[in-house]
C-alpha cells in the first residue's frame, strides 16, 4: 500500500472510533438527563408529601379536642349510664327514651370523632411514609445522576483525545483525500418513498447534502449521523431519539430485501453509524470528521434497518 492509502485507512479506523465515542457520550448524555429528571420528580414528591403531613396533622389537631373531651373522666363518669339505669331514675317511660335518645347520640358522636381521629392519624403517618420514600429517592437519584456524570466527562474526554489524534491524521491525508471528503456523492437515486412523512425526511436531508459534519451536532447547519436523521424526520413529524444505538430500537424491522427510501440503516452492532436509504443500494449520511452529508453506498458493517414512517 502507499503512504497515502495507509493514512487514508487510519484515518477512517480512527474518525470510526471517534464516530463509537462520540455515539458513547451521547447516550451518557441521554442517561444524565434522565437521572436529572428522576431527581427533579423525586423532589417534586418530597414537597407534596410534605403537604400532605401538614394537612393531615392538622386533620388530626381538629379531632384531638373533641376525642379528648370523651375520653376525659369526668366526662366519661357522667355519661356512664345504660338504659336500665335511666329507666330506674326515670319519672316516666318518656323520660326514658329521652335519655335513651340522648345516649346514643353521645356515643354516635363519640364514634365519629375516634374514627376521624383515626382516619387522621393514619393519613398523616401514610404522608409522612411517602416523604420518607421520596427523599430515598430523590438521595438515590442525586448519586447516581453524580456517577452518571463523572462518566460522562470521561467519555467527553475520550472523544475529545480520539478527536484530537482525528485531527493529526487528516493532516497526512492526500489532496484527493481531502477533496473525496467534501464530494457529495453525485445525484440521488429517483425513488419515492412509500409516505408522505418518509419522501419529507429524504427531502429534508438531501436539501443538507455538503453539510460539514460535526460531533455532537443536530442541525440546521451542522450534523453527525445521528443527529441528521433525528433533523430530518423531525421535520416530517417524527421523533427520534438522539443515538444510533436508540434509534435502531424504534419503528418496524425491515430486511435488506425490502428496503425502501425513507428506511433508517444501521451500520455496527451496537450501531455506531446511521443513514436513510435512498434506493438502489444508497444513503444519504454524516459520515464522519471533515467530511459532508452526502450520498454513499451502504457501508461493508451493515447491521439492519427500521422503518419509521408507515
Amino acid at each position: 500500500p502507499t503512504n497515502s492509502a495507509d493514512a487514508l485507512a487510519q484515518y477512517r479506523a480512527a474518525a470510526q472510533q471517534a464516530e463509537q465515542l462520540n455515539e458513547d457520550k451521547l447516550k451518557a448524555q441521554d442517561d444524565y438527563n434522565a437521572k436529572q429528571a428522576d431527581l427533579a420528580k423525586a423532589n417534586g414528591d418530597i414537597v407534596a408529601a410534605s403537604q400532605k403531613v401538614q394537612a393531615a396533622q392538622a386533620e388530626k389537631q381538629r379531632f384531638q379536642g373533641a376525642v379528648d373531651q370523651f375520653t376525659d373522666a369526668s366526662f366519661v363518669s357522667g355519661a356512664q349510664m345504660n338504659r336500665m339505669s335511666a329507666l330506674l331514675t326515670g319519672t316516666s317511660a318518656q323520660d326514658f327514651l329521652d335519655r335513651s335518645s340522648a345516649l346514643a347520640v353521645l356515643a354516635e358522636d363519640k364514634n365519629r370523632a375516634l374514627q376521624s381521629y383515626t382516619d387522621a392519624v393514619n393519613s398523616a403517618a401514610a404522608a409522612a411514609q411517602q416523604a420518607t420514600d421520596a427523599r430515598n429517592r430523590a438521595q438515590a437519584a442525586s448519586d447516581q445522576a453524580q456517577q452518571l456524570l463523572n462518566d460522562l466527562n470521561a467519555r467527553s474526554a475520550a472523544l475529545q483525545a480520539q478527536l484530537d489524534q482525528l485531527k493529526q491524521l487528516g493532516t497526512r491525508l492526500s489532496a484527493a483525500d481531502r477533496a473525496a471528503q467534501r464530494d457529495t456523492g453525485g445525484a440521488a437515486p429517483n425513488l419515492p418513498a412509500p409516505s408522505s412523512a418518509a419522501q419529507q425526511a429524504v427531502n429534508v436531508a438531501l436539501s443538507k447534502l455538503g453539510s460539514n459534519y460535526v460531533w455532537g451536532a443536530t442541525g440546521p447547519s451542522t450534523f453527525d449521523c445521528s443527529g441528521l436523521t433525528l433533523f430530518s424526520y423531525g421535520k416530517a413529524g417524527i421523533s427520534l431519539p438522539r443515538t444510533a444505538a436508540s434509534q435502531q430500537g424504534v419503528g418496524m424491522a425491515v430486511s435488506r430485501s425490502q428496503l425502501q427510501p425513507g428506511d433508517l440503516v444501521f451500520f455496527g452492532s451496537p450501531a455506531h453509524h446511521v443513514g436513510i436509504y435512498l434506493g438502489d443500494g444508497k444513503m444519504v449520511h454524516a459520515p464522519d470528521t471533515g467530511d459532508v452529508v452526502k450520498i454513499s453506498p451502504l457501508q461493508n458493517d451493515y447491521s439492519g434497518a427500521r422503518r419509521v414512517a408507515y
